[in-house]
């Protein structure tokens, strides 16, 4: 004899799983009425669907982030789907900023570690996302989770939960917090390649001095003078790519640290991140 399933048992589980409707109704009925068992089944089924899904690209999703009431620290999270639909829906977003929570509150080493943390009901973070990967049907990914700390953190999230982008400065006070949404919003928009120049790959270095020297040369340039020439364009590429030397977006006769400068003597940046999907 089939079980009667009440809307009320079926309202109780989608609430706890955001399954859907009709999903939270044949887990119900399979399950005999059971909700432990019925969530069970629902999260066998997003192992399945993720495992069907394993190959798949997630180059959607969204990027969230916030400082802490103490500006001492800001934490980003993505997390990837495969479009776009799913990425503007609310409970998806809903499901990043609930993973963020949870990493502002614990502050995990790294992805791996947040993964592991509590979610809800007995499941981690990991097996949150998979549950959901069986809910949406579409490939999950908690992507990206980055962690910057310092005397002021300063977090700036574009509108479109596309990109967030956080500072962290040396110093304290108002006025370095407006200081640091400034160039959080340089981050967001230049995407310096490093801090300063200590912090640029020997490689890279060495991969652009090596093209400054062939460019002279198919200019005509003597070899002898080649080095230099390919010096002075290392000297723009640091202003190009590095965040303390870039020219600053809103007064482009200033660099970053200029404008820091004259914020208060003194004042830099002292670590950043940022992370975007799609670019």
């Amino acid at each position: 004899m089939a079980v009667s399933i009440s809307a009320s048992q079926v309202n109780e589980l989608r609430k706890k799983t955001g399954a859907g409707m009709m999903d939270c109704k044949k887990a119900l009925v399979e399950a005999e009425g059971d909700q432990a068992k019925a969530i069970e089944l629902l999260r066998k089924k997003g192992q399945k669907v993720a495992a069907k899904r394993e190959d798949r690209e997630a180059s959607e999703g969204v990027v969230v982030g916030v400082g802490t009431e103490d500006n001492k620290s800001g934490v980003i999270v993505a997390v990837n789907c495969e479009t776009d639909f799913v990425a503007k829906n609310d409970d998806f977003i809903g499901l990043a900023k609930k993973i963020l929570d949870i990493a502002v509150a614990n502050k995990p080493a790294d992805t791996a570690a947040l993964k592991a943390l509590p979610f809800a009901d007995g499941l981690s973070i990991e097996e949150k996302i998979t549950e959901q990967t069986g809910v949406i049907g579409e490939k999950i990914d908690l992507s990206a989770y980055k962690l910057v700390e310092g005397e002021t953190v300063v977090v700036y999230n574009h509108p479109g939960y596309k990109l967030t982008a956080a500072v962290a400065l040396n110093k304290a006070g108002e006025n370095v917090i407006e200081a640091g949404k400034e160039v959080a919003m340089q981050v967001a928009a230049m995407n310096p390649l490093a801090l300063n120049k200590d912090g640029v790959d020997q490689e890279v270095i060495a991969k652009e001095v090596e093209i400054g020297k062939e460019e002279a040369i198919k200019a005509g340039k003597p070899a002898e003078l080649a080095e230099k020439i390919a010096q002075g364009k290392l000297g723009k590429f640091f202003k190009e790519n590095t965040l303390l030397e870039q020219d600053y977006i809103s007064n482009n006769k200033l660099s970053v640290q200029k404008y820091l400068d004259q914020v208060e003597g003194g004042l830099t940046v002292t670590a950043y991140e940022r992370v975007s999907i799609g670019g």
